[in-house]
């Protein structure tokens, strides 16, 4: 018999080894509320270390008011929610066996690509601005407006700017535009649906703006959803964030005034 004879020993079959994996649906979704849970986590945590700092008990009514008006805490709320994220997402990657990198799209694409992103973000902005002048309404939100006085009160609006402009961009487009992308993509709703859902999730992010900004943000969304889509690049929709964001800084300083 061959199986006994050592010059034809019997063949080994080896188990199949696990392969790198997307999560699917629900695996995305319920891993997407772990990621949104530990953002919240991360930045509710400063603002109640404000509250306890001041003698304050941590009730909801000390938090709020904190958090309108303490330009301070704001920002260092929304920076303690990148490394919370990042742990976050770390740890949903590390069960599918692929690189962090590849799984998120951390790759550069070509300045065609970047030059396309700046200008859909101007002609979408400049066409929200004009919306809202023809409507009557404040081209920049309150909560804007009163975020930034309260941190230039505070001498934190370099801290702000840091925030607002390479902190959250940075977390919400690894949440939205790198996890829940890219799981959403590979499952039934492919690509299309995988923009739009990522896109309203990414709106509810904003909770602090009214009914027409969400609609600004949504908008803002589905191209960064495209510009994902297109360029296969994380690190495209983050810059384009970025861009947004310091614009939107910048038209509330220069509205705001001196004062």
């Amino acid at each position: 018999m061959d199986s006994l004879n050592p010059d034809f020993p019997p063949a080994t079959v080896l188990p199949a080894s696990r392969g790198p994996r997307v999560w699917g649906f629900w695996g995305t979704a319920l891993w997407g509320f772990v990621v949104f849970a530990a953002l919240f986590a991360g930045q509710i945590a400063v603002v109640v270390v404000f509250v306890l700092q001041r003698g304050g008990s941590a009730d909801v009514g000390s938090v709020i008011r904190v958090v309108a008006g303490s330009g301070l805490a704001i920002s260092l709320s929304v920076i303690a929610g990148l490394p919370a994220v990042l742990a976050a997402l770390w740890l949903a990657i590390r069960f599918t066996r692929t690189p962090f990198s590849d799984y998120l799209a951390l790759r550069w694409t070509n300045w065609r690509n970047l030059l396309l992103g700046v200008a859909g973000l101007a002609i979408l902005v400049f066409g929200w601005d004009m919306l809202s002048r023809s409507t009557g309404r404040d081209v920049t939100p309150d909560f804007m407006v009163d975020v930034l006085k309260a941190a230039r009160s505070d001498g934190a609006l370099w801290l702000l700017v840091l925030a607002f402009c390479i902190a959250a961009p940075v977390s919400e487009e690894l949440f939205a535009r790198g996890f829940l992308y890219r799981g959403w993509s590979e499952s039934v709703l492919r690509v299309p649906g995988a923009i739009v859902l990522s896109s309203l999730v990414w709106t509810g992010l904003h909770l602090q703006y009214d009914w027409f900004f969400f609609g600004e943000v949504f908008c803002i969304g589905l191209w960064l959803g495209y510009l994902r889509y297109r360029s296969n690049s994380t690190w495209l929709t983050i810059v384009i964030h970025s861009l947004n964001n310091f614009g939107a800084v910048l038209q509330t300083i220069w509205l705001a005034g001196p004062n």
